[in-house]
C-alpha cells in the first residue's frame, strides 16, 4: 500500500501535468567532498524551472519557493552556472534542512513545478511508493532525471544524446571539411556543452575523452562530405578508385595526428605551460614540443632539469626512436602517447635511451605489470613540468 505522500505527489504531478523525478545520490547530500550538495536539474527541460537559458559564459540566479511534504517553506534558488561550468543546480534550502543526508541517499526527489517560481517537493523512501509514482507517470528516473512535462512523460537527454546532437548539428552545415584547429575547437566545445564535468576532468581523461569524440565529428562529417565521391558513382577505373580511396585514408591519418597534437596542446596552455609547437631548431630538427621554448633549448646556462622535449606520437612501437633525432643537444627525451601496450624489451629500449612514456591512465593496464619502469600519467607529466617551472 502506497503512502500518504506518495498519494498526494502522484495528484499533484497529474494536476500540474509537470514532476522532476531524481534519485538522491551522496553527491547531492554533500557526502564525497564534492561541494554540491544539491540538486543539478536537468538542461534539456530548463523551461520547466526558470527563465534564464543555458547561455555560455555567464551565470543566472533564480529565486523559487518549495513547500515540502511536511509544510515546511525554503526560499531556494535555482543558478545557471555557465562561466566555468555548465549546469543548473537547485541549492538554499537554509538550517536543519531534512531532505539532504545521509539518510535520504537513496530516495525519490520528485519535483512538481507549479510555475517557474513555485514548486511542490516530495522525498519518497518506500519501494512501493518509487515503483508506483513512475508507473503512474511512465517516468524513469535511472541515473539522471526522469521529467513528466506538459501532462506525457519526457526523456531527458544524456550525456551521449546531447553529444550525438551536437556532432549531427555540425556536420550536416558543412559542404567541405574544416580544418583540424576547427574540430578540436568544436569537440571541446560539444564536450564543455554537454558533459557538466568536463571541466573538472584529470588531464588523462579530458584528452581521452577529446580524441575519441572528435573521431565521432570527424566521421560524421566524413560521411555526409565524402558520400558524393563513393556513393553511387561510376569510377573511371581501379586506379580511379585507388586514388579516391588513399586519398580518404590519408585524410584520416593526417586528423589523427592532428588532432592529438591540439588536445595536447591545449593541456598545456590550459595548465599556464609556457611551450612552442613544432619549432625548428636549424640542423637539430623539429620536436613536436618544446618546453618552455627553443630561446631555453640553445641556451647553455638554462637548467636541464627545466628544459623538455616532448615527441606527440598516437602509437609509439616503431617510430619512437624518431625523437631521439630531434633536439641531440637535450638527451632526456618524454613521448606522450595514446599506444595501448608495449613489451618488457621495448620499455628497457627506451629507457636506456633517455626516452620516458606518458601514458593516459586508463591505458595503463595495457603494459606490463611486472615491470619496475613507470609509465608518467598525463596528469603527473603536467604536474611535474609546473613544479620545475615554478608556473
Amino acid at each position: 500500500m502506497i503512502s500518504p505522500y506518495c498519494e498526494r505527489a502522484i495528484e499533484d504531478a497529474l494536476h500540474y501535468g509537470n514532476a522532476l523525478l531524481k534519485f538522491i545520490s551522496p553527491n547531492n547530500a554533500g557526502l564525497t567532498g564534492s561541494h554540491e550538495c544539491g540538486f543539478y536539474l536537468p538542461i534539456s527541460v530548463w523551461e520547466m524551472y526558470t527563465p534564464h537559458p543555458p547561455v555560455k559564459g555567464r551565470n543566472d540566479k533564480h529565486p523559487v519557493s518549495i513547500l515540502w511534504q511536511d509544510g515546511r517553506t525554503t526560499q531556494s534558488v535555482i543558478t545557471w552556472y555557465g562561466a566555468k561550468k555548465h549546469e543548473y543546480r537547485l541549492t538554499r534550502f537554509g538550517k536543519d534542512f531534512p531532505f539532504l543526508n545521509e539518510d535520504v541517499v537513496g530516495d525519490l526527489l520528485v519535483l512538481i513545478a507549479k510555475s517557474r517560481d513555485e514548486f511542490l517537493a516530495y522525498v519518497l523512501d518506500f519501494d512501493e511508493d518509487i515503483e508506483d509514482i513512475q508507473s503512474a507517470l511512465g517516468v524513469e528516473a535511472f541515473e539522471e532525471w526522469g521529467a513528466y512535462r506538459d501532462g506525457v512523460p519526457q526523456k531527458v537527454e544524456t550525456e551521449d544524446d546531447c553529444l550525438d546532437r551536437k556532432i549531427r548539428e555540425f556536420s550536416a552545415a558543412l559542404t567541405d571539411f574544416p580544418t583540424g584547429a576547427v574540430f578540436s575547437e568544436t569537440t571541446r566545445a560539444i564536450l564543455a556543452e554537454c558533459m557538466k564535468k568536463y571541466p573538472e576532468l584529470a588531464a588523462d581523461e579530458a584528452l581521452m575523452r577529446a580524441y575519441q569524440t572528435e573521431y565521432q565529428l570527424f566521421q560524421s562529417v566524413e560521411r555526409l562530405v565524402c558520400q558524393n565521391e563513393v556513393s553511387g558513382r561510376l569510377f573511371k577505373g581501379i586506379d580511379d578508385f585507388i586514388k579516391t580511396a588513399a586519398s580518404i585514408m590519408n585524410r584520416r591519418k593526417a586528423r589523427a595526428g592532428r588532432s592529438f597534437e591540439n588536445h595536447v596542446e591545449y593541456l598545456l596552455t590550459h595548465a599556464g605551460i609556457p611551450h612552442k609547437m613544432r619549432p625548428s631548431l636549424g640542423q637539430d630538427g623539429k620536436p613536436d614540443i618544446i618546453i618552455p621554448n627553443e630561446q631555453a633549448y640553445f641556451d647553455a646556462t638554462f637548467p636541464k632539469e627545466k628544459l623538455f622535449i616532448v615527441g606527440l606520437k598516437t602509437t609509439c612501437k616503431d617510430r619512437w626512436r624518431q625523437v631521439l633525432n630531434e633536439a641531440p643537444k637535450h638527451k632526456s627525451k618524454h613521448i606522450v602517447t595514446l599506444q595501448q601496450g608495449i613489451s618488457s624489451a621495448q620499455l628497457v629500449e627506451m629507457h636506456t635511451a633517455g626516452v620516458s612514456l606518458v601514458v593516459p591512465k586508463s591505458l595503463h593496464k595495457s603494459f606490463p605489470k611486472e615491470h619496475t619502469i613507470n609509465l608518467l600519467s598525463v596528469e603527473s607529466f603536467i604536474q611535474t613540468v609546473k613544479q620545475q617551472l615554478n608556473v
